[in-house]
């Protein structure tokens, strides 16, 4: 979660201390070196490496360092890391083989929660045990689990062990847990450590999901340790978990799970960061798409089902993020539903003009030019393609019409009118560009701001060209689409200035719990975004300010605030802040203790660990108290800590029964939350971090 100042602040590091972010995102991986004294020292990006996340990581380690002070590498004391590694990991089905052990539980649950989807061919057993809400225990038989264990243990990288009510009282996945360490030694995830909420078939898809991504996860942080080694940056290295707070590599590497939606996470920190806003909605646009979130007292709103993430709903806590296919490099095409000019951005992201012809100058306006100068307008103009720059190894199984095309992709863009020979081979194309194997470059709205003149980092001539031949297509009234390139990216930024505001909208109506707009209400709305005339007139308004981040949030976002009729605030460093938001973090950690009375004047405390019955209510709120107290400040500390605060909060549901106070059950919630540590100058055993 976000700073939280109400908790006090720790002590500011030495004058000399820089900390270094980084962030893995869906194009570039950034990088920033940050001074508490003096702010943002130096940034860089390097092109993320989607086959090897660490090779991007190290690429923009070094350029950070190149732009910095010459000793910067011998100054950071604290490394983090945001990543969309896990996310992407689930949305794509990807992860180590794990095997799933349920405690008390019968076959029959794992059709609850889309648990035998996820589950797939993975070994599971099923042992008897578990225990009850109070956690009382029921019989356990934990001898099958040898012999399962000696059939699959070779085939299996780690385990997920999930009993029944364990939440309440964990003895039996502790057994088990140790008996797997005795005979194999293999990686284990226990469900009651990675949440307190019951729901046991969700709890047991979390941790199966949790135990498959322990290799992957594992990877990268050590890649990326050997990475910081290998430039002298000795220095602890932490994680931000999706829900903003940040966790040692050592807990990520227990708890992968945790790390999905570490991206957009980092985001809204850096949000909050940036701009001291206690109350914003926070959009970030990339070049994919636009990721929008509500920063409220201080701290992000969080998804209270749990984080979903492709198909499988966890019990993770993350941010409530809504994203959306659109971004500055998100195709430009025809469309019907009453955009601007009939125009519509996305949701596929294209290689924009201005950039390819950074690559490949020559060819790619002279393909332009050759085209803009034939009488009639041609599907493929505007287009080219060129290969993607995987390893041989990520072509394999391509079929032969896939394979002959793609041996035909250089490193440089080629016109599709010159490349492609037949109208099939347009689907094949965009096949290979679905598996990453092939770029495909157009006319964007990066390209749009090019001609505006509202960027200038890549080649204005090729953008130029572009929006002239988009320009010359048809609408459905048969009419050219503007009248020359000028009109044309205007028609592109009123598009987006639309569409983000709807996206938008969409969102704050989804934190509201109020439904999508039906066609009388966009009606409504469409009649108060355009501030339309008429004896009714409608206007809407954002309750709080409207920040924007990403690179290209200066060129946009003004005209999106004014159409949604919210402050605009644009942070310097929007381009840099999920890096900057992964370094700035607190490290902060939760604990959940029950006390429940199944029957009068007895009370069982059950949580964090521990299952304890006591005779006095009094006493057993005190214990209650006290466990969640010591586990949440044991949690913060393995979790990298120091300077550690702790706040309380009791949610205590005891109705009066025929005169009498009938405990239903008690809540007690301890939050521990600290600085991450650093270590002294000479940071003694680095690589056995």
């Amino acid at each position: 979660m976000l700073d939280d100042r109400a908790e006090g602040e720790a002590s500011p590091l030495p004058s000399d201390t820089l900390l270094l972010g980084l962030d893995t995102g869906g194009t570039y991986t950034d990088a920033v070196i940050y001074s508490e004294t003096s702010g943002v020292i130096a940034t860089a990006k390097a092109l993320t490496t989607r086959h090897d996340l660490s090779v991007g990581v190290s690429n923009a380690i070094g350029a950070a360092l190149e732009a910095g002070t010459t000793d910067a590498a011998s100054r950071i004391a604290l490394v983090s890391l945001s990543t969309t590694l896990a996310t992407n990991a689930l949305v794509e089905g990807q992860g180590g083989r794990a095997g799933l052990v349920m405690i008390g539980f019968e076959p029959g649950d794992l059709a609850r929660d889309g648990l035998a989807p996820a589950l797939g061919d993975d070994p599971v057993l099923f042992l008897k045990g578990g225990h009850d809400v109070y956690g009382r225990e029921s019989p356990f038989d934990i001898a099958p689990l040898d012999a399962w264990l000696d059939e699959h243990a070779e085939r299996m990288s780690a385990i997920a062990i999930v009993g029944y009510f364990a939440v309440r009282n964990p003895a039996h996945e502790l057994a088990v847990r140790d008996r797997v360490r005795e005979l194999t030694g293999l990686p284990t995830t226990l469900s009651h450590e990675l949440t307190s909420k019951l729901g046991g078939p969700r709890r047991a898809l979390t941790t199966l999901l949790n135990a498959r991504l322990v290799p992957m996860i594992s990877r990268l942080i050590r890649a990326t340790i050997a990475s910081l080694s290998a430039r002298g940056i000795a220095a602890p290295l932490m994680v931000v978990r999706g829900d903003g707070a940040l966790i040692s590599a050592e807990e990520a590497l227990a708890r992968p799970i945790e790390t999905i939606l570490s991206g957009p996470a980092a985001s809204i920190v850096g949000a909050r960061h940036l701009t001291g806003l206690d109350a914003a909605v926070v959009s970030d646009i990339g070049g994919t798409t636009t990721d929008v979130a509500v920063l409220e007292g201080g701290f992000p709103r969080l998804d209270a089902d749990g984080a979903t993430v492709g198909p499988y709903r966890t019990m993770v806590e993350a941010v409530a993020m809504h994203t959306f296919g659109l971004g500055g490099d998100s195709e430009v095409h025809l469309s019907e539903d009453g955009m601007a000019r009939g125009l519509k951005l996305g949701p596929r992201r294209l290689m924009p003009l201005s950039l390819a012809a950074t690559i490949a100058e020559a060819p790619v306006i002279a393909a332009l030019n050759r085209q803009i100068a034939t009488p009639n307008p041609g599907r493929l103009d505007g287009r080219f393609a060129l290969s993607a720059g995987l390893p041989a190894a990520a072509a394999a199984a391509l079929s032969p019409k896939e394979r002959a095309l793609y041996d035909r992709l250089t490193d440089a863009p080629q016109p599709l009118d010159e490349l492609l020979s037949s109208v099939p081979q347009r689907a094949t194309l965009d096949r290979l560009a679905a598996r990453g194997l092939a770029l495909i470059a157009g006319f964007t709205p990066s390209d749009a701001m090019h001609v505006l003149g509202r960027q200038d980092q890549w080649n204005g001539e090729a953008a130029r060209l572009g929006a002239a031949l988009f320009a010359r297509r048809r609408d459905g009234r048969g009419e050219p689409v503007a009248a020359n390139a000028e009109e044309m990216a205007e028609a592109v930024a009123q598009a987006m200035t639309r569409q983000s505001s709807e996206v938008i909208l969409k969102s704050l109506f989804a934190e509201d719990g109020l439904p999508e707009p039906g066609p009388a209400a966009s009606e409504v709305v469409d009649r108060a975004l355009t501030r339309a005339k008429g004896f009714v007139t409608f206007s809407l308004r954002l309750d709080r300010p409207l920040v924007a981040l990403g690179a290209s949030a200066p060129v946009h976002y003004p005209a999106i605030a004014g159409m949604l009729g919210a402050e605009s605030v644009i942070p310097d460093h929007a381009g840099i802040a999920n890096a900057l938001g992964a370094v700035v973090g607190r490290v902060r950690e939760t604990a959940i203790v029950f006390v429940t009375e199944p029957e009068p004047g007895l009370y069982w405390v059950n949580g964090a660990g521990e299952h304890r019955q006591v005779r006095d209510r009094e006493e057993a709120f005190a214990l209650a108290r006290e466990i969640a107290d010591a586990h949440a400040l044991a949690l913060a500390a393995r979790s990298g800590a120091d300077h550690l605060t702790l706040s309380r909060q009791d949610a205590i549901d005891m109705p009066l029964i025929d005169g009498r106070e009938k405990l239903v059950e008690a809540r007690f919630i301890a939050a521990a939350s600290g600085r991450p540590r650093i270590v002294s100058r000479s940071f003694p055993d680095r690589q056995k971090s």
